[in-house]
């Protein structure tokens, strides 16, 4: 890929680029800021239970730790870029990369888990587990495509289309993001029916777009020159930006849920502090003598652990652009078959012990287990109060399906749609709650609680 033509200030919604102080990437990351569908993660599980004594991440909190590696690595690896490419550059690109490409990673950090729905991954598996298990009564309704993306359903092609649609009511163009940032969340650059079960091709693992938003992702594709693999079904090779958020994501998650488990008591100060310690000499094995000196000042347990997660985060982020750089042959032609935080475990034991020690201690703890189960379950029932009745045509509908549908707000119902794009305006709707409202509305229609919601 040409690094001259991987990038532009065009938006969705062809709206016409504005004269402003802010540059392009910087409006995009204040859009996201400032839209309800990135407010709403502040009461999205990311891994514990959100009630509690102790604060631990939600979706917010971790998009905008997220952001804060991101923009690291946009900006090492953008002066990386600027310099060492500096002959095949032009002066647009240059200044591009050395003062803009921080912001756009930076952005799409922020908007990354935007299109995941309550309750963590259990929330997505509601929704595709609801299709395939309802397969004979609801499959007629849709195309085969369009029922490819029904039991694929993911939270990342879910992104695409929270940040671009254009809802009932609303304007064209959804936050009106640029090509560029919308194209570097794109981990899974390929539509559902191109989706890898054996998952040995990293950029098919998942969906990255719905039939809905295909023209959408054409028209991002063309906008920063995506290489096309295939046509039929439509299969893309990823952004080399998109190596920059996926690592950021991936250096967050694997730090900073062990340091959430740690103030929960779930993972105890002994282990963490020598998984922590373990990792950084690692990777940067001189910075160690000066960490000790300091830890021998502080007594405190919780800010011991958070010192050393700040050092753990410094160092992989050094470690990342190290592997960016080295990869960068294999970025550019979309053959790089690997996240880079997989190439660092391959040679860091320490950070295959953290996965493996979050795996056993953490993911599988049973508070996590049984808030992913209470999800699943809420999200399904949801989904089923909804989806019959919609599906059902208007001269058919009950009274009960007349009362079920009054409870959509009318930007999610497409009446004059199709089955498809019915059926969509309902996970819209759901998949955007809160696991607050989520539970709140799951016990009101269930008639565990009746009072009067205003």
């Amino acid at each position: 890929m040409d690094l001259n033509t991987i990038f532009t200030a065009r938006r969705s919604g062809a709206e016409q680029n504005t004269i402003a102080p802010r540059s392009a990437y910087q409006r995009d990351f204040d859009r996201i800021i400032f839209s309800s569908a990135f407010r709403r993660l502040q009461n999205k599980t990311q891994v514990f239970p959100l009630p509690g004594s102790v604060f631990v991440h939600n979706r917010l909190t971790h998009s905008l730790e997220v952001a804060s590696v991101g923009r690291s690595l946009g900006s090492v690896i953008g002066e990386y870029l600027a310099d060492s490419f500096k002959e095949e550059l032009i002066e647009e690109s240059r200044l591009f990369y050395r003062y803009n490409l921080n912001n756009v990673i930076a952005a799409a950090c922020l908007c990354h888990d935007i299109g995941n729905p309550a309750f963590g991954h259990s929330g997505e598996d509601a929704i595709a587990s609801y299709f395939e298990r309802n397969e004979n009564s609801l499959k007629s309704h849709f195309s085969d495509k369009e029922w490819s993306d029904l039991v694929n359903f993911e939270g990342n092609a879910n992104a695409i289309r929270v940040l671009t649609q254009q809802q009932v009511g609303k304007d064209e163009g959804g936050l009106k993001l640029t090509y560029t940032t919308l194209a570097s969340i794109a981990k899974y650059p390929c539509e559902s029916s191109a989706k890898d079960f054996s998952k040995l091709d990293l950029q098919r693992k998942k969906i990255g777009f719905f039939q809905s938003e295909e023209k959408t992702f054409e028209a991002i594709a063309a906008s920063v020159n995506l290489i096309q693999m295939s046509k039929k079904p439509k299969i893309y090779r990823r952004h080399p930006f998109v190596w920059l958020v996926e690592a950021a994501d991936d250096i967050c998650y694997n730090i900073i849920d062990m340091e959430d488990a740690h103030r929960l008591g779930i993972v105890k100060t002994e282990p963490c502090e020598a998984l922590f310690k373990s990792l950084i000499e690692s990777v940067n094995a001189d910075d160690m003598p000066r960490i000790k000196r300091k830890l021998e000042q502080i007594t405190n347990e919780n800010e011991r652990i958070s010192y050393l997660r700040a050092k753990a985060i410094n160092s992989l982020i050094n470690k990342t652009k190290e592997i960016y750089i080295q990869n960068i042959g294999a970025i550019l032609d979309g053959s790089l078959n690997q996240s880079l935080l997989d190439i660092c475990g391959k040679n860091c034991d320490a950070l295959e012990k953290i996965e493996y020690y979050s795996i056993k201690n953490i993911y599988q703890h049973r508070a996590v287990v049984e808030i992913e189960n209470a999800g699943y379950n809420v999200m399904y029932e949801l989904l089923d109060h909804f989806i019959p009745s919609i599906l059902k045509k208007e001269s058919s509908r009950k009274n009960y399906d007349k009362m079920a549908l009054r409870l959509l707000p009318p930007q999610f119902v497409y009446e004059g749609g199709s089955d498809y794009q019915k059926v969509l305006g309902v996970i819209d709707y759901i998949s955007g709650m809160t696991d607050n409202y989520a539970t709140d509305l799951y016990r009101k229609i269930k008639g565990i609680d009746i009072g009067m919601t205003v």
